[in-house]
């Protein structure tokens, strides 16, 4: 899996003009938002509901397949192997980590496979989702596989280092590890990681640039360089950023965003996207996410040993330590991490709430957005229960953002009108 690199983006207050209580009465935000949830229906809403929905499905299966995995190298004694040889070619504790780490894995990547190719690939061709052939899809999960390979060799080693310095209190450690690498991936991912990927060119001088510019320079936001990326070879979804941190900040569109919607609509978008940027969404992130990490680090702390004492002995594992044993670490995060998902969902979603309040405020487009709204709803469940929103959606849902939107608009234009 492509490490999930988290972007930070940015956006800005402009002046706001009240409406008269006339204008405001004329215009009715619930019958504008069922005038847009109307335009889809029919085959194409049935199918952005299944998609989906599936996803709620993979959650849990793509869960249960990694505890599998990580309970196979575990009672074939691979994991154990894989320490021995690593012994064999170091005598530092702490190599010896980083080099049980790459096959760890490779092989784990491997026996994945499989469920891998149906997630990735045949699922999104079923659903019309994925542009690529098999042999383009196959080289960009090389590229990942060899990502993963230097990261994990990196946090894995941290981890067991700590476990061997405080047995008891490594989660602190671990804490204070996961925030500082979600930050450091955040700083990285646009220069280094991104462009693996996609090709980044300028944006064109015109209307869409002169519009970008002109939002990010009122909040003061660094504009020499706004980069288009060719996403469309690898799907058809919009999308956008404002990513980095310090010297690696950079403004940048997808060719889907830049060609499949009106000025109203990317400058919508790229408002929500600057958003995060002014709200420090990024740092945010990193914080909450490495909070949510020491609380399943905790947990750990105190599940792992007891198993280690039952199983470890049968497994060639010889103690917490041991970084054998990082597989039994890794099942009972991978099963503390699922169980966090609600909570790891409403923090994201919140942030995006946030943004789209300022990106509204900044590109003052609220049809714009409230049509950009719709076009995420081909892979996305446009109207879902409150319950089924506030466990499966990282982002509001499509009638939230576009109730949000027109609610904006009869509170900020001074005429509006129902399209």
């Amino acid at each position: 899996m492509r490490p999930k690199i988290l972007n930070l983006f940015a956006v800005v207050v402009c002046c706001t003009v009240v409406p008269t209580a006339a204008f405001a009465a004329a215009f009715d935000a619930e019958a504008a938002t069922e005038a847009y949830l109307a335009t889809l229906k029919g085959a194409a809403r049935a199918q952005s509901d299944a998609y989906f929905e599936g996803g709620y499905w993979l959650l849990l299966w793509g869960t249960l397949v990694s505890v599998l995995v990580d309970l196979l190298i575990l009672r074939t004694r691979l994991s154990s192997r894989f320490r021995d040889w690593a012994e064999r070619a170091s005598k530092r504790r702490f190599v010896q980590s980083m080099l049980y780490s790459v096959p760890y894995v490779v092989v784990s990547t491997i026996i994945v496979a499989p469920w891998t190719i149906y997630t990735g690939y045949v699922r999104e061709k079923q659903y019309d989702l994925l542009s690529q052939g098999f042999g383009p899809w196959a080289g960009e999960q090389g590229i990942e596989l060899v990502i993963n390979v230097i990261a994990f060799s990196v946090i894995i080693a941290l981890i067991m280092n700590g476990i061997r310095r405080t047995p008891k209190r490594w989660w602190i450690w671990g804490t204070g590890m996961a925030a500082l690498t979600l930050a450091f991936f955040i700083m990285i991912a646009p220069v280094f990681i991104n462009p693996l990927f996609n090709t980044y060119t300028e944006l064109a001088p015109g209307p869409v640039r002169d519009r970008i510019v002109g939002m990010a320079q009122s909040r003061g936001i660094p504009a020499d360089h706004i980069y288009v990326f060719d996403q469309s070879k690898q799907h058809k979804r919009i999308s956008a950023n404002v990513s980095g941190l310090g010297p690696t900040i950079r403004i940048s569109l997808n060719d889907n965003l830049l060609n499949r919607t009106t000025l109203a609509e990317t400058a919508a978008v790229m408002g929500h996207e600057m958003g995060h940027y002014v709200l420090n969404h990024g740092l945010k992130l990193a914080l909450g996410f490495g909070l949510i990490f020491g609380f399943c680090f905790w947990i750990a702390s105190l599940v792992v040993p007891g198993i280690v004492t039952r199983w470890g002995a049968g497994w060639g594992i010889r103690g917490i330590d041991d970084v054998a044993a990082w597989p039994i670490y890794s099942i009972v995060i991978t099963i503390l991490i699922l169980a966090m998902t609600p909570v790891k969902n409403t923090l994201i979603r919140t942030h995006e709430s946030e943004a789209d309040a300022f990106g509204l405020d900044i590109a003052r487009e609220p049809d714009g957005f409230a049509q950009a709204a719709m076009q995420l709803s081909e892979y996305r469940k446009i109207e879902p229960g409150q319950m089924e929103e506030f466990l499966f959606y990282d982002h509001p849902s499509g009638r939230t953002r576009v109730q949000k939107s027109m609610e904006w608009k009869a509170r900020h234009l001074a005429d509006p009108q129902l399209r």
